[in-house]
């Protein structure tokens, strides 16, 4: 079972520090072109796809206010999340609180872990290469205290001296163009414990953003206290913190809500990245550009479509089904497995949730449907939202929306690991 009061929102601060510092979200499609020497892409993946493309009726998009849209393609801004991105990393410390040991072990509580994660999710198509050419703690010219972070306010003057104090130290000795983003991995003795406060934090699409070499900082993770519960797992995940704060500078939303990790329990790691690794969700991957467009069908069609999935966590094949219900949302459906990141999947089959992209992070753009609901959960692994382990729908099961005449059957399953889907819509 979880800790008491770990199924809550990691920060009540997601909207007012991910993405109120995403100012410039918009539906337009960004290549992911890059320029070497920024930190501000033009876009998170290569999804630009044809005016004809069947893919096209799923491309779904939100307003321009929606923050840190579910859309494809995602808005423009963020840092490409695919090919080969350097992430410029920093440990970091200040005169009250001094890093204990040596920099280069917090440096080691992420990496290679973070590198491998990423590696496995996006099928190799990110390699993702962290730099630290300050080896040792980078000390601020203030006291933690003195600059007032409470749960990571980007808008407070405290939080915005951090942030110019660190690229004014760092500068002499760091050429911002060589790098894509920042990670700024902060003594762990400064500030609460995450069990009590997660100050974690993005900056993503930072239109105000500090200038260093003549670029713009616009995309910065910052990770503070480490998040140990005390149950021996911290080793072996704790780094997971990274994976999610980086997925927002690639453009991804929380998915958690004011209730926690309900919506979407541990499907993905925008929704739970404490506890044992689990993977993103096959929508995400699509807007990351780790899946192509041959990778991915649209349901449009009247009457029933059969359909073949392979598992996610494995390359090639059929991976996302997506059902169209307007220009806003949809359904996708994908088939997980216990393999790759998703080491706690304890019931293999297909995962069936609604992606809204008119719903701001952290406000619940996605919903796993329950094949099972009030059931309790089949995952004992700590830190999981267990009640949504068992949403996944086996051979034989269906799932009915009768409102929008949308039906999802799980036909079957064949001895390579795929399964067949049949999509009705009336």
């Amino acid at each position: 079972m979880q800790p008491s009061g770990r199924i809550r929102p990691r920060r009540a601060v997601a909207l007012a520090s991910v993405t109120a510092l995403t100012l410039a979200v918009s539906t337009s499609a960004g290549t992911g072109h890059h320029t070497a020497g920024t930190l501000t892409a033009t876009g998170a993946g290569p999804i630009a796809l044809a005016r004809s493309s069947p893919l096209r009726p799923c491309m779904i998009s939100g307003r321009p206010t929606v923050q840190m849209s579910e859309g494809v393609p995602t808005a423009r801004g963020y840092s490409r999340s695919t090919g080969t991105v350097h992430a410029l990393t920093v440990m970091v410390d200040f005169p009250d609180t001094p890093g204990p040991g040596r920099a280069l072990d917090r440096f080691a509580e992420f990496f290679p872990q973070t590198q491998d994660w990423f590696r496995t999710s996006s099928y190799g198509r990110l390699d993702y290469r962290p730099r630290t050419p300050i080896p040792g703690w980078l000390r601020m010219p203030k006291s933690f205290r003195a600059y007032g972070i409470e749960r990571g306010a980007p808008f407070d003057p405290g939080y915005r001296q951090l942030v110019q104090d660190i690229v004014a130290a760092a500068d002499p000795k760091v050429d911002f163009r060589s790098y894509d983003f920042l990670n700024v991995l902060v003594t762990p003795n400064a500030g609460p414990s995450a069990l009590d406060t997660v100050l974690s934090v993005s900056f993503a699409g930072n239109t105000e953003a500090p200038v260093a070499d003549g670029v713009s900082v616009a995309n910065a993770s910052f990770v503070y206290s480490r998040q140990d519960d005390g149950s021996g797992s911290y080793r072996r995940t704790g780094y997971r913190v990274l994976p999610h704060e980086n997925g927002h500078v690639f453009g991804l939303p929380d998915l958690y809500t004011a209730e926690g990790g309900g919506a979407v329990g541990h499907w993905d790691i925008m929704s739970e990245d404490w506890g044992a690794n689990n993977d993103l969700l096959g929508w995400h991957k699509w807007k990351l550009g780790w899946l192509d467009a041959a990778q991915v069908r649209c349901a449009t069609a009247s009457g029933t479509t059969d359909y073949e999935l392979t598992p996610l966590a494995r390359e090639g094949g059929p991976k996302l089904v997506f059902v169209p219900l307007d220009r806003r949302s949809g359904y996708a459906v994908e088939l997980r497995t216990r393999e790759g990141n998703d080491e706690t999947v304890c019931r293999p089959g297909v995962l069936i949730y609604k992606v809204d992209a008119d719903v701001d992070t952290g406000m619940g753009p996605v919903k796993v449907h329950d094949s099972r609901p009030d059931s309790g959960g089949c995952t004992r692994s700590p830190n999981v939202h267990a009640e949504l382990s068992d949403a996944t729908f086996v051979p034989g099961e269906e799932f009915r929306d009768s409102e929008r005449g949308v039906r999802v059957s799980v036909v079957g399953a064949d001895l390579t690991g795929s399964y067949r889907v049949r999509v009705t819509r009336e």
